[in-house]
C-alpha cells in the first residue's frame, strides 16, 4: 500500500518535454513508496496520449480522465477518489519540479509533527529565462496570516488524508476556479486543521510575468474576493478581514505593466 498518493491535474497540456520533466521529478524522489493519481481534465488536444507515454514510465502513475472539462479542484476530488495512501501531496504539470528530498522531509516532519495535518514549503520562482525569485511563505501560520495573501504555496503541501476527507475536499464553484487552494487552506483551518511551511526550497514554480496582459481578469479577482469573505467568516475573522476582502478588487484596477512590475519585485526582493 503506497504511503503517499501524488494528485495533479491536467488540461490541454501543450509541451510533452515539461510535462516529462515534471512527473521525473516525482519518480525521482528519495522517498520511493507513492502513487501518482493524473487526471486528464476533458482535454481537447494529445494531453491523454502524452499521460499515457509518461506513464509507461513508472507502474506507479495511474491516468484518470474526465470526458468534460471540470476544471482544477473537480480533477483534484477526482483524484481523491482513487487514492490510497495515508498522505495526499499535490505536484503541478507545465515544467514545475519538486526537489528529489521533498517527500522525504516532508513526511517525516509530519510523522514527527502530529499537531500539524499539513506542510509546504518555500520555492524557488522561475520563468522561460530561468530562475527570477523566490516565493515565501511563514514558517507557522495563523489564521491572520491568510488576511494578505494566501500563506501555502498549493503545489508544495502534502496533507494527511483524513483532514482533506473532513472537509470534503476542494469546494466546487464558480469563484473557486481560480482560487481552489485559498478556499480549502480556510476551509482546513476553520475546521482546526493546521498547516506549517518548510523553510527550504522543496520545489521550483513556474510562474511566467507577462507585462502586456493582466495576470488574472477582474472576474477572478471578484471571485477571490467572495472566497475570502466566506473563508475569513468561517475563520472568525470577518471584522479585521474587511478590508483586505477588496484587495483583489483593487489589485484588479492596477495596470498589467505595473503589476508584473510590482510581483516581479516582490519575487526577487520580498
Amino acid at each position: 500500500m503506497p504511503k503517499i498518493s501524488v494528485i495533479m491535474g491536467v488540461y490541454n497540456c501543450k509541451n510533452y518535454n515539461s510535462l516529462e520533466k515534471s512527473i521525473n521529478s516525482i519518480i525521482n524522489q528519495s522517498y520511493k513508496n507513492w502513487e501518482f493519481i493524473i487526471c486528464n481534465d476533458g482535454s481537447t488536444n494529445n494531453t491523454l496520449e502524452m499521460l499515457n507515454s509518461v506513464a509507461a514510465l513508472d507502474k506507479r502513475i495511474k491516468v484518470i480522465s474526465y470526458e468534460k472539462n471540470r476544471g482544477l479542484a473537480a480533477a483534484l476530488n477526482y483524484c481523491l477518489k482513487f487514492a490510497k495512501g495515508e498522505y495526499i501531496a499535490r505536484q503541478d504539470d507545465d515544467d514545475d519540479i519538486s526537489r528529489p528530498d521533498r517527500f522525504e522531509k516532508q513526511l517525516n516532519f509530519l510523522i514527527q509533527n502530529k499537531n500539524y495535518d499539513f506542510v509546504g514549503s518555500t520555492c524557488i520562482v522561475f520563468d522561460n529565462n530561468g530562475i527570477y525569485g523566490k516565493l515565501k511563505v511563514p514558517k507557522i501560520v495563523t489564521k491572520n496570516d491568510f488576511l494578505w495573501n494566501n500563506p501555502f504555496v498549493h503545489p508544495t503541501v502534502i496533507f494527511s488524508k483524513k483532514s482533506l476527507q473532513l472537509v470534503n475536499g476542494y469546494r466546487i464553484a464558480k469563484e473557486t476556479k481560480r482560487c481552489e487552494d485559498y478556499d480549502l487552506f480556510m476551509r482546513m483551518y476553520a475546521k482546526g486543521f493546521k498547516g506549517y511551511n518548510i523553510q527550504e526550497d522543496l520545489y521550483s514554480y513556474k510562474s511566467i510575468i507577462d507585462k502586456n496582459k493582466k495576470y488574472r481578469p477582474k472576474k477572478d479577482r471578484i471571485d477571490e474576493a467572495i472566497v475570502r469573505y466566506k473563508g475569513y467568516k468561517a475563520m472568525g475573522i470577518l471584522v479585521k478581514g474587511i478590508p483586505f476582502i477588496i484587495k483583489p478588487i483593487l489589485i484588479a484596477l492596477i495596470p498589467a505593466k505595473v503589476f508584473a512590475i510590482i510581483k516581479e519585485f516582490t519575487y526577487k526582493y520580498i
